[in-house]
């Protein structure tokens, strides 16, 4: 386990053999949590990134919309999460590639450091192949591995993953590609590297791809390999002395870069993106079924507590008293976990179960200061596993948006999937992965709404609410 340890990685000396190309590309990794965390992208807490990303961004032409009903009924959560995708770039032209087929995981870098950055020099194909895992935090399988840098000093600022499209389909190879590209583009990044992970019938098709599509975008694929069966092959390199046809074999495990990345405090790497899946997977077993227990007496619960005001037949009465109940549990649990504690079966029943109330869950979303990440992360986790089916999504989202603000992006897409798994039109998680997959950096992870803006939207709603329900009962009375 770390605690805001940074690691910047140098990539100073030719990375292939190719006599002629040089490539220098330093890689800024921040380790951050107390869980196992996805570190792609040179993970940093939020804040403004460094250059003209931020500035240069454009609205998403390809906004997923959420039902009507949804959208009016959680308004500070739709308003809260567009403002943050209309400052993420994807240009028009995008087309998205099937979710099955082509899932990805970004981040980027920030800037804020609290701890002093230590270096590590790369300079060997090797060296970059033992940096790829400890940026994703676990070995890339079937992948396509895109990460981009920027000046000054060619800091890294996102890593992308993709999964290659298995059987090869060559329009969806474009579309990885055109997105990759786009995403590099939009937030005004001319250089890149790429990795491949598989048989070459699988990586060259996206390979072939990106080397067509970034010259078009003034990009400079600065590397390009294929890893398979320990041995790799770059695909700018054609010379047969320096770059053999059969490849050229590699060990990572010993390499003088991993060595200085675990001195740095690198995380431990996991061996798939579904072992880190894993991580957020329901809770099965004794502890599964203690949760099922406590899920059904919170919900008892909360049904004693609509009955109490059934007879007003004022619905509000009801929201607002489980609203009530709600925010107070959730800021407890919020304090529990920033002291290091944790809570148990009844409690995170009753916390899964509350969150469904979009109040509750957006008051928790505005208390999500970064100071207190780790915190965030473990709770936020721990309410995943632990929840039983349809109680998932708020606190699957609310683990996604604190992943993407320590720029974790693996996690916060496996969050997501755990979200949308759960209930695929749940708005918050719907436009957060719209977030993700425009490669919008962790400094737009901000809380544009405080607790008190957050009660003062859901007291006028509820306002307009009620003055509606007295007026429709006002016009019935006056019916003849």
């Amino acid at each position: 386990m770390s605690r805001n340890t940074f690691v910047s990685l140098w990539i100073t000396a030719k990375l292939s053999t190719a006599a002629d190309r040089r490539m220098h590309l330093p890689f800024a990794l921040k380790q951050a949590g107390c869980m196992t965390h996805n570190l792609s992208a040179g993970s940093q807490v939020p804040g403004a990134v460094p250059g003209p990303a931020a500035a240069g961004a454009v609205q998403s032409a390809s906004a997923p919309q959420p039902d009507t009903r949804r959208q009016a009924d959680s308004a500070p959560d739709a308003a809260r999460t567009r403002r943050a995708a209309t400052q993420a770039s994807t240009p028009k032209s995008r087309r998205k590639p099937p979710a099955n087929r082509a899932r990805r995981s970004a981040a980027t870098a920030g800037h804020i450091r609290s701890a002093p950055e230590r270096r590590v020099r790369i300079g060997s194909p090797t060296a970059l192949l033992a940096a790829v895992p400890v940026l994703l935090q676990f070995q890339p399988g079937s992948s396509m591995v895109v990460i981009g840098t920027e000046p000054p000093g060619s800091q890294v600022r996102l890593t992308l993953r993709y999964d290659l499209p298995d059987p090869p389909d060559p329009a969806l190879a474009a579309e990885i590609a055109a997105h990759a590209v786009a995403v590099l583009a939009a937030q005004r990044i001319n250089r890149a590297a790429a990795v491949g992970y598989g048989p070459g019938h699988l990586v060259t098709p996206v390979a072939d791809a990106l080397r067509a599509w970034a010259p078009s975008a003034g990009i400079t694929v600065a590397e390009l390999l294929r890893v398979e069966n320990r041995r790799y092959w770059s695909y700018l390199c054609a010379e047969p002395g320096c770059c053999p046809p059969e490849g050229t074999p590699f060990d990572v495990s010993g390499h003088p870069a991993a060595r200085a990345l675990a001195a740095g405090g690198a995380a431990r790497v996991l061996s798939s993106r579904a072992e880190l899946a894993a991580t957020v997977a329901p809770l099965d077993g004794d502890a599964g079924e203690a949760m099922r227990r406590a899920t059904r007496q919170a919900e008892e619960h909360v049904a004693r507590l609509v009955s109490r005001v059934a007879m007003s037949g004022r619905r509000a009465s009801a929201r607002r008293l489980i609203a009530t109940a709600g925010l107070q549990a959730v800021g407890t649990a919020i304090a529990r976990y920033r002291r290091g504690e944790s809570v148990g079966p009844e409690i995170a029943a009753w916390l899964t179960v509350v969150l469904r109330d979009l109040r509750v869950r957006d008051d928790a979303w505005s208390r999500m200061q970064p100071e207190y990440l780790e915190a965030h992360l473990r709770l936020w986790t721990d309410l995943t596993r632990m929840a039983r089916p349809g109680y998932a999504s708020a606190p699957a989202s609310l683990l996604a948006f604190v992943a993407w603000q320590s720029g974790n992006g693996a996690l916060a897409n496996v969050a997501l999937d755990r979200a949308l798994t759960d209930d695929p039109g749940y708005s918050m998680a719907v436009l957060l992965r719209q977030v993700l997959d425009s490669g919008a950096p962790p400094s737009l992870a901000r809380l544009p709404m405080t607790p008190e803006e957050v009660a003062a939207s859901y007291d006028d709603l509820e306002t307009t609410h009620d003055e509606d329900g007295q007026r429709d009962t006002d016009d019935a009375a006056g019916q003849p």
